[in-house]
């Protein structure tokens, strides 16, 4: 990059608006930490949770997602239930470069606790809210604590632009806000 990540992070967020709200060093004592970090951005989850729920006894279909499967929730701790999983989105809106790619990985402290935190990347010239899947492994009911973090987002930037944007080819998740279902494009 030439510069320092952080500061390359830093001048993107506060000029180019790219993660707002923007916070300038790794907040962490007494929580799970967020914010910018060496070489990323620790990323946190909202109050607002999609819990899975067999409830209704329908199928998971992602050519068809019935909403029936999942139970809204909102509140400072979120409970996953035993081997179970919860959909919710980051606090955070992204405004992603259009020479710049962004691989997200969950946090080491929910990792430990047998919880999987799974983002898809953020693609060049994307921008929304990231809705984050979470995945309780365990036989154990599990807390997710909103605006706390959940994962680290990684930057790559490329030497050129890529030929074709998230933006360009107009994303079915562009500019989404809140939690976003599954969704498939209608021909």
């Amino acid at each position: 990059m030439g510069i320092k990540a952080d500061s390359w992070i830093r001048e993107k967020a506060l000029n180019e608006n790219m993660i707002v709200p923007f916070v300038d060093k790794l907040a962490g004592e007494g929580i799970v930490s967020y914010g910018l970090s060496s070489y990323g951005y620790d990323i946190r989850v909202s109050n607002e949770f999609k819990i899975f729920t067999n409830i209704n006894a329908t199928v998971v279909d992602p050519k068809n997602f019935d909403s029936a499967n999942v139970v809204d929730f909102i509140g400072d701790v979120c409970i996953v239930p035993p081997n179970s999983f919860a959909l919710a989105r980051t606090v955070e809106y992204f405004k992603m470069p259009c020479d710049v790619l962004a691989i997200c990985l969950g946090k080491s402290t929910y990792a430990r606790c047998g919880i999987i935190v799974n983002v898809t990347p953020f693609e060049p010239e994307f921008e929304g809210h990231i809705t984050i899947e979470i995945s309780n492994t365990t036989p154990l009911p599990a807390k997710i604590y909103a605006n706390e973090g959940i994962a680290q987002v990684i930057f790559l930037k490329g030497d050129e632009q890529c030929l074709t944007t998230y933006k360009d080819r107009k994303g079915k998740y562009q500019a989404q806000t809140g939690i976003t279902l599954p969704r498939i494009l209608k021909v």
